[in-house]
């Protein structure tokens, strides 16, 4: 027997799980996801993001790139100043798609018990 590793109704490719590819791609990385931490705290300068990281800002810039091409940052233009801000809803997505296979696989899990537990006993 196949099992899907989606949801009924989301196996077809399309806009919706090319977009989460970007946001899991993003969210895989520990200083991308630093940086989201931060911005949940409010906007930033490059410069504020990079602040705690031993990384060039070339290399910030290059994470923001990704976070931006994800969805789940914007920047903004204010004179010189380019703040960075948090977008929620491509993480609102993610979550959403987590949430609907943790249903599924918990279900699973559940029938699996309940077979397990009709077992006999040798």
């Amino acid at each position: 027997m196949t099992v899907p590793l989606t949801p009924a109704g989301d196996d077809e490719q399309g806009p919706r799980d090319d977009q989460l590819d970007l946001v899991f791609g993003a969210l895989a990385d520990r200083t991308r996801r630093a940086i989201l931490g931060r911005l949940a705290q409010g906007e930033a300068t490059v410069n504020d993001l990079a602040e705690p990281f031993p990384i060039s800002l070339q290399a910030v810039s290059k994470h923001l790139k990704v976070l931006e091409r994800a969805g789940l940052i914007a920047r903004g233009r204010n004179a010189q100043w380019r703040p960075c801000r948090l977008e929620g809803e491509a993480l609102a997505s993610a979550s959403g798609w987590i949430d609907a296979n943790r249903r599924v696989w918990e279900a699973r899990l559940d029938r699996l018990g309940e077979v397990i537990a009709d077992l006999p006993d040798d």
